[in-house]
């Protein structure tokens, strides 16, 4: 393999270095080309540039692949837990038993909030966006320990405030719906797992007891762990270069929080179900409505079917599949919207037209549907998706610190007006 790529400018020609990844990935490296040519690149949205190194995630597009610090998507999902592979994501190796015990340990003993947070938490109109409830509380965090705003921090000071987020997100989501739907807040019962702990958070109501089915619980988990990380997308950018001007771990979250609610991102599941209700209000003829994502004329976009990444099939919605089966089969949900869902499932695998362009279901498909069968509102999708992201994101922090990466500073074209004098107000 060539050491250097070579760039051909007027008279000058310029050796780039070539980057290759442990996976055989090759970057070309231009560092230094503003410097050495006054030449920038463009590329719109950084579709082709890598903004890092990163030794997290491994991501595959064209071949379906998906692994976090070296272990395959599937093999986590069946055999390890949402914390398990949160260490995992964080600290970079798969923890001891020891090890995991501590971990869970220390993230129960921080689970409960300040009580001034419910002040904050009651300044919030019901109406008010469950995102933009969860960044602002986790922003909050700020104001309650304001030593995490020391950027010269390092070891176990970190570590608490990476404890402490994993420790209060589930709180603070639980309690963003709780302010939508006007119901009393839950208090963190540390007598149960991560994923059941939430649960009961979320539905549990002062006048009936609340058993969390172990099912829905397992389901939830796997979901957590299948969006815990995806390399360098939008929110987990957003995170990294907030986090280069040396914003604390809970500033650089929010910001991922909000990069996450835009509707091309992290939206997607909640977009599956809105399309869903069209179909069921237009009255539930799936044949149709696959008849239509198939008119290229038609503006109508089958939604949860394809991946702007994955080109063949997304690795984790087959894992999923199965966590949507169990739920709906337990629960013994009658719902048409899940009927819908099922039929433009069955057809989508079964017809020649997706199947030759690869449009399989997807992991959003699969969540929007588990979601709505838990009775979990559709403005509330995203804030489970920031659930599962947390710890990606806190890795990719961690990691772009401790490799004391440059402030982010992408540059522009500009295409704007040329030297011009200023007109006083008279002359206008």
């Amino acid at each position: 393999m060539a050491e250097h790529a070579e760039l051909k400018f007027g008279d000058n020609t310029y050796k780039l270095p070539i980057v290759e990844g442990t996976e055989n990935e090759l970057g070309v490296d231009i560092g230094k080309l503003r410097a050495e040519s006054g030449l920038i690149t463009l590329d719109p949205g950084f579709k082709n540039t890598g903004s890092t190194k990163s030794a997290i995630t491994f991501l595959d597009g064209e071949k379906g692949i998906l692994r976090y610090r070296g272990y395959s998507i599937e093999e986590l999902a069946e055999k390890s837990s949402f914390i398990e592979v949160a260490y995992l994501l964080i600290y970079g190796a798969l923890p001891s038993s020891e090890e995991l015990t501590t971990f869970q340990n220390e993230i129960k003993y921080h689970t409960l909030v300040h009580e001034d947070i419910k002040k904050i938490l009651e300044g919030f109109p019901s109406n008010a966006h469950p995102m933009g409830v969860l960044s602002s509380l986790v922003t909050a965090l700020t104001a309650f320990y304001p030593e995490s705003l020391d950027p010269n921090r390092s070891g176990d000071a970190v570590n608490l405030s990476i404890i402490r987020i994993l420790a209060k997100m589930p709180t603070f989501a639980a309690w963003a719906y709780k302010n939508e739907v006007g119901h009393p807040v839950n208090y963190p019962d540390n007598r149960l797992d991560y994923c059941s702990n939430f649960l009961k958070m979320m539905f549990a109501l002062p006048a009936a007891e609340y058993e969390v089915d172990p099912v829905v619980a397992n389901a939830l988990d796997k979901l957590l762990i299948l969006h815990a990380d995806h390399e360098q997308n939008c929110s987990t950018s957003t995170v990294r270069i907030v986090g280069s001007s040396q914003a604390s771990l809970y500033a650089s979250i929010s910001a991922g929080i909000n990069a996450l609610w835009g509707p091309l991102h992290g939206g997607a599941n909640s977009a599956v179900i809105n399309m869903l209700e069209n179909i069921r209000k237009d009255g539930g003829d799936t044949k149709k409505w696959m008849a239509k994502a198939k008119d290229k004329d038609d503006p109508f976009r089958l939604m949860g079917f394809g991946h702007r990444v994955y080109k063949n099939f997304d690795p984790r919605a087959k894992i999923i599949k199965k966590a949507a089966d169990d739920v709906l089969d337990k629960l013994g949900v009658n719902d048409p919207i899940l009927e819908i869902a099922k039929g433009l499932e069955r057809e989508a695998l079964e017809d020649e037209y997706f199947v030759e362009r690869k449009l399989y279901p997807n992991v959003d498909f699969y969540s929007g549907i588990i979601y709505r069968a838990l009775g979990i509102p559709v403005d509330m999708f995203t804030v489970m998706f920031a659930l599962g992201r947390l710890p990606g994101w806190i890795a990719q922090w961690k990691e772009m610190r401790e490799n004391h990466e440059p402030i982010g500073r992408p540059r522009q074209i500009y295409t704007g007006e040329n030297l011009r004098p200023y007109v006083d107000m008279s002359k206008r």
